[in-house]
């Protein structure tokens, strides 16, 4: 009997229409966790190179963690990974809520999607059961609609995860929208083309499983003990959410300004904060499955000059993108911008920085007014703002090229062009500059799915949050490059097991190391799990989709940052002067990778890490 988790995944091929129970082997749960761990397992297994991302038999999963459904703390994730209509490399994407418990209290851990429906259908997943039904009269609406119309039609108490127009239209940059108004979004890489291409609409779930645990009074005895802590030591997310570090991000010279080019920008980093604008909008908290943190908070606005707003407060990453990178001031505008991208099911990150590198292409005279539709685009008009986000989303004129993501535009529009693309692998970079803390430049450079944060969230050490079980007590010089590469190695190893787990990363705000991870780890599978054993397979996850891209024609040519990080310093602020010498670390990390000068795994460390198998075409 397993523990923690099933064992089992549903296998849909919708073109067929045909369900089927997949098992999966105790022992590759040990090995690969689940998620995204499992996920590369059975997808590079499943790898052929000449299938495009939005071709109907290229294979998607969606899953819950190992320990997503169970109590301990954040155990809520839901993971969508497969190869990235964005990108075309490895791909994933993950959401929080209370999607993810759903789907394992059906009784399986994930779902593994292929082919293309005939027309649209939706999957509804009860315990024990699967069913494809037609979804041709939601075809069209928005994901709000979409999670309102569902709920309706199947259970109230049900959970939905839907793609809305932007999906619909295959659009590269489309999000997945998990449970409506909520709006927790799998936003990057592009999955809602994905499930688009496969006429896929929504997945609703609802189960009344219990997930077994093997010893539930110890680990319940465990989690009561850590929570205060954790409260404490995430005291200021608690009370802002993620925005309320907005100021602070700015003071370290960290925040993006008119897409990168700026250095400081106080007043108006103030202008849109969290700690100034939640106080006059808030509505509610709100936390995901199993989580003490509680960082959602819902807002609302009424009779704005954009319109009114009735959902959760824009995240850190959409302030960022929408304001400071777009010059704009105006948080109602974010708050506005914040919920259409949800509705219309599209990543803020991805679509703010495309609006952002058209301004500065027609700063440059790359691109004309005329071009865009007789459209000014200034930093900072709002006019400009909402009217490149609807071309975008609609694939209207400029738009449908902007949607592409940078790299493809900048391909398009010309070499000029290229100077203004803020990616890595054709994924646009998430707002934290790697000019202010050099240790993401690295990581950038090296991240499995493109220009990820998450992949290391090594800033925060840079930002005085300690990782002892680890050796990071105090802060490092955030701007040197010495020990830089071995700090991006470790971090990596031990993110690479947050979305396999089903954990959240701000278990790390809350002071939660890899120890205690691996303990509640033993509590809830009967494992004799240490702190070694959890971060090897950490290193192993990482190289098994560093493998998945090398098949795709992935190495250390694609090892860089966008011109401008490596060769143009911000102006003023904190970070001022500051270029990451991205060479001498990338050489330094290799070596700690054990792999060779193009970063390719060597076969040794891959034999070492038990992934030899994936040396095999």
């Amino acid at each position: 009997m397993n523990f923690g988790f099933w064992g089992f995944m549903w296998d849909v091929d919708l073109a067929r229409r045909e369900v089927r129970l997949l098992e999966v082997p105790p022992e590759d749960a040990r090995k690969y966790f689940g998620g995204s761990g499992l996920g590369a397992k059975i997808l590079l297994e499943m790898l052929d190179g000449g299938l495009g991302p939005l071709e109907p038999d290229s294979p998607l999963i969606i899953a819950g963690g190992l320990l997503t459904g169970t109590k301990v703390p954040t155990a809520c994730r839901t993971v969508i990974c497969g190869r990235s209509p964005l990108t075309g490399i490895w791909g994933e994407s993950t959401a929080g809520g209370f999607f993810g418990a759903a789907l394992k209290s059906t009784g399986v851990d994930g779902l593994l999607i292929r082919g293309k429906a005939e027309n649209p259908v939706y999957l509804l997943i009860t315990d024990g059961r699967v069913e494809i039904r037609d979804a041709s009269h939601l075809w069209g609406l928005d994901t709000f609609e979409t999670d309102e119309a569902l709920k309706r039609e199947t259970d109230r108490r049900a959970f939905v995860c839907a793609i809305g127009p932007c999906g619909e239209r295959l659009i590269p940059m489309a999000s997945v929208i998990f449970e409506g108004r909520h709006a927790r979004a799998a936003g990057r890489c592009g999955f809602g083309a994905s499930m688009g291409s496969k006429n896929l609409k929504a997945i609703v779930v609802r189960g009344r499983k219990r997930i077994p645990i093997r010893h539930p009074e110890a680990l319940i005895a465990s989690v009561k003990g850590s929570i205060p802590s954790i409260q404490k030591s995430a005291k200021s997310l608690m009370t802002f959410g993620t925005p309320g570090g907005v100021e602070a991000v700015e003071a370290h010279g960290d925040l993006p300004i008119a897409n990168w080019t700026g250095g400081s920008w106080p007043e108006g980093a103030k202008a849109i904060s969290g700690r100034t604008n939640l106080p006059k909008y808030f509505s509610g908290h709100y936390a995901c499955f199993a989580c003490p943190i509680r960082c959602g908070k819902s807002i609302r606005i009424e009779g704005g000059p954009f319109g009114d707003v009735l959902s959760h407060q824009p995240e850190y990453e959409t302030i960022a993108g929408f304001g400071a990178n777009l010059l704009n001031a105006n948080y109602e505008l974010i708050a506005v911008a914040n919920e259409r991208c949800n509705r219309y099911g599209i990543d803020t990150i991805s679509a703010s920085s495309a609006i952002a590198f058209a301004m500065e292409c027609c700063q440059r005279g790359v691109l004309r007014p005329e071009d865009l539709g007789g459209v000014e685009p200034r930093f900072g008009d709002p006019k400009a703002i909402l009217t490149l986000l609807h071309k975008i989303a609609n694939g209207e004129g400029i738009g449908e090229i902007l949607g592409r993501g940078t790299r493809e535009a900048a391909r398009i529009l010309g070499p000029l062009a290229h100077e203004f693309r803020t990616d890595v692998k054709g994924l646009e970079m998430a707002y934290h500059d790697p000019r202010a803390f050099t240790c993401m430049a690295v990581n950038y450079a090296t991240a499995n799915r493109g220009a990820c944060h998450l992949e290391s969230l090594s800033y925060f050490l840079g930002r005085g949050i300690p990782l002892p079980d680890m050796g990071y007590y105090e802060p490092p010089d955030p701007h040197a490059d010495e020990g830089k590469a071995k700090i991006a190695f470790d971090l990596q190893n031990f993110m690479a097991v947050f979305n396999p787990l089903g954990l959240c990363k701000f278990l790390m705000i809350g002071r939660v190391g890899p120890s205690q991870i691996a303990k509640w780890l033993e509590l809830a599978t009967g494992w004799e799990v240490d702190q070694g054993e959890l971060l090897q397979v950490g290193e192993r996850l990482f190289n098994l989709k560093r493998m998945y891209n090398c098949r795709l024609g992935v190495s250390r040519k694609d090892d860089s940052l966008p011109p401008r990080f490596l060769t143009h310093p911000r102006p003023d602020g904190r970070a001022k002067g500051v270029l990451p010498h991205l060479g001498k670390m990338l050489s330094q990390y290799y070596e700690l990778r054990g792999w060779d000068r193009e970063g390719i795994p060597t076969k040794e460390r891959l034999v070492e890490l038990g992934l030899s198998w994936s040396l095999e075409p």
